[in-house]
């Protein structure tokens, strides 16, 4: 379990820092991060670290495509826990 907490953790700080990084790269008109880098970590448990980040950083909160595949995301992983929580996968 101890196990499982510290990659949360990890994978969450990761994809903060990750989207502020990407945040000043626009800014200064240089090579972004991928969308599909931060959906992709979003959807192996940052997903906290991401939203956190788009607000913090006011990082694509104006985008709805974003936001839609974000949500997306968000509804796979509450798919998924709510059938390991009940279903024992």
């Amino acid at each position: 379990m101890k196990v499982l907490l510290l990659y949360i953790l990890f994978v969450n700080c990761f994809t903060f820092i990750l989207t502020g990084y990407d945040k000043f790269q626009a800014r200064r008109h240089k090579r972004r991060i991928p969308e599909i880098v931060l959906f992709f970590l979003a959807f192996v448990g940052g997903t906290i670290g991401l939203l956190t980040g788009m607000f913090f950083f006011r990082h694509k909160t104006g985008k709805i495509t974003f936001i839609m595949k974000f949500s997306y995301v968000i509804i796979v992983q509450i798919v998924v826990i709510y059938l390991k929580l009940t279903h024992s996968i």
